[in-house]
């Protein structure tokens, strides 16, 4: 009996997962693995990335989990430098072109993978593909971007876009001693946070000698006569620059996926089952940060680029595909990042995607101290939390503060998933000590003020 072929488009988190899940399940005798990846690198740390532009991480290698020999020594056909340009559903086939020499040819398979990832927006700007100018989601963008920061004189830099990409990349810049500014559209930082909690970010960043540029929208890369970028002109000023960051975020890539007819979410996303294959298709599974998932808070897709996600989807669909079984129930949005020594935190909705859902609720907002306020150090932190109202389920939590201030949200998230109500979570038993965390946990804070607002909402 011939063994069934498995074909993987894409060959980071989601997808060598995926490959390497389902080689653990079965042998080659059993399973042949074909997977093509357009890039160099496979099974790399992405969100790594600006702490090896900063020089936290000495190495590009450093950020790599497992390298294509590694993948092809365990019986994997790793294809790099080779690009998937079409998806024949009812073939059962991809088409797939060599981008170094330029040649294509099909591949069958009996079960496909996509894990595409997502895009960076790239808006159509004047000068945006000007020298100077980087995104940052590969390893060859890091490298590129390097060589830009080491054959430039001029220690301006300009950063578009201040989500989690964008304030890393703005530490990055400014641990290289550059003078940083990041311009972006929202009323402030952070648009993953609700604006007064947005704020803390903004006011932390300026005193530390990041200029933060809120309501501005990029109209050009202007240039000089070298062709090179000069500066960023925006609706409200221009902004010198002698390299430029874009951070603006991501879409799913899924034009491969949309020009095969496999079904599109609202957010542009695959959608699939909780096993992680394409709805309306037995043999197609699709996982990473191309799809959809469902959140758990609300009950309506969203999308999140996150690698946490995209490993725990490819060991799913690898389990299923290898003849086992195995469910991705959803998410609760949950991310942490850091600007210098500040940690900003969220999980679960913010106030407008509360109302979005058609949810009433309450907010309390409490400022305390990561560790007891006698302890040396303590410094502090803001807790946010958004609650059901009547009912008191929790919906969300936002934290803004310094060192040890941001895995809290860890609690949150627990909590989150598994239904409970604010009241509920006061009475949780969490670890104590003056190092650690005041007597009571600023978390707990935080739920005690949103029970009273939930009590005070329902009289």
């Amino acid at each position: 009996m011939a063994a069934e072929r498995m074909v993987v488009i894409g060959g980071d988190a989601a997808g060598m997962s995926a490959a390497s899940q389902a080689r653990r399940m079965k042998g080659p005798e059993a399973l042949e693995i074909v997977a093509f990846e357009r890039g160099h690198f496979t099974s790399f740390s992405a969100c790594g990335i600006p702490y090896w532009i900063s020089g936290d991480v000495g190495e590009r290698d450093d950020l790599i989990a497992r390298t294509p020999q590694e993948h092809r020594a365990r019986a994997i056909d790793l294809r790099t430098r080779t690009e998937v340009r079409e998806i024949d559903v009812a073939g059962q086939r991809v088409l797939a072109r060599d981008l170094d020499d330029g040649t294509e040819s099909w591949t069958g398979f009996d079960k496909l993978v996509v894990a595409t990832g997502a895009r960076p927006v790239r808006p159509a700007l004047p000068g945006i593909d000007a020298p100077g100018v980087h995104g940052v989601q590969t390893l060859d963008d890091g490298q590129a971007l390097l060589d830009t920061l080491a054959g430039t004189r001029g220690r301006h830099a300009v950063v578009v876009g201040a989500g989690y990409i964008g304030v890393e990349m703005a530490e990055a810049l400014l641990k290289r001693g550059y003078e940083v500014t990041v311009v972006h559209q929202d009323e402030q930082p952070m648009a993953t946070l609700d604006p007064d909690m947005g704020r803390l970010v903004h006011e932390a960043m300026d005193g530390m000698g990041i200029t933060t540029v809120g309501g501005a929208p990029v109209t050009e890369v202007l240039t000089g006569e070298d062709g090179r970028v000069r500066a960023v002109a925006t609706e409200n000023g221009e902004y010198r620059a002698d390299v430029v960051v874009l951070g603006i975020g991501v879409v799913p890539e899924t034009s491969l996926a949309r020009a095969a007819g496999l079904p599109l979410g609202p957010h542009g996303g695959l959608l699939t089952d909780r096993s992680m294959r394409v709805r309306g298709h037995g043999n197609i599974w699709a996982g990473g940060d191309c799809v959809e998932v469902l959140d758990l808070v609300s009950g309506t897709t969203r999308h999140l680029a996150l690698g946490t996600h995209a490993n725990k989807h490819g060991q799913i669909i690898g389990a299923n595909v290898g003849g086992g079984y195995a469910t991705f129930p959803g998410v609760v949005g949950t991310a942490v990042s850091k600007v210098c020594d500040l940690e900003i935190a969220r999980t679960g909705l913010r106030e407008k995607d509360a109302r979005r859902a058609g949810l009433q609720f309450v907010t309390a907002t409490i400022e305390s101290t990561n560790t007891a306020g006698y302890y040396p150090g303590a410094a502090l932190m803001t807790v946010k939390m958004l609650a059901e109202r009547r009912t008191g389920r929790l919906l969300g939590v936002q934290i803004v503060g310094r060192e040890g201030s941001g895995k809290r949200v860890d609690i949150a998230a627990v909590a989150l998933t598994a239904g409970m109500t604010v009241e509920r979570m006061t009475t949780l038993d969490l670890g104590y000590a003056p190092p650690f965390s005041p007597v009571w946990d600023p978390v707990l804070v935080a739920a005690r003020k949103a029970t009273t607002a939930v009590r005070a909402a329902g009289m």
